[in-house]
């Protein structure tokens, strides 16, 4: 499972499409609703939050836009549309170890090279420090 903290825009059609994907899963784990990847790393930024399920619908939504800007038609039905209230953190450290997590599947899948800066997801904010602890990868 990969919730990305970079900005959907940067993802290739298949890593938009994973995300969407995983983050519905994300969801399901979160609302108690399968028994796998409980304990999976990627969720703790959600747990963190005061309201888990909305802060996954809320990364979810900003996925949906992102597809829908591309002219894809991922179900929106699934849960209600919600914009954040306000953002969460992501550090420098997490946002750049992504940057080159992501260059190097780009290139790998697409022959495409990630260039310039990376802009965070829409309902995070970065801030300073080393990766996450909760990242793996």
């Amino acid at each position: 499972m990969r919730l990305w903290s970079l900005h959907p825009r940067h993802l290739d059609a298949r890593g938009l499409v994973a995300l969407w994907r995983e983050g519905l899963l994300a969801r399901a784990v979160l609302r108690g609703r399968t028994r796998g990847y409980r304990f999976h790393p990627q969720l703790d930024r959600f747990r963190a939050r005061p309201d888990p399920v909305r802060a996954v619908e809320c990364y979810l939504s900003r996925v949906l836009e992102e597809a829908r800007a591309r002219g894809y038609r991922f179900d929106g039905r699934l849960f209600p549309f919600r914009h954040c209230r306000g953002r969460f953190p992501v550090t420098r450290g997490q946002v750049e170890r992504e940057r080159v997590l992501l260059a190097r599947k780009l290139l790998a899948r697409t022959g495409r090279r990630l260039r310039g800066p990376v802009a965070p997801h829409p309902c995070l904010v970065v801030v300073p420090g080393p990766p996450e602890p909760w990242e793996r990868g």
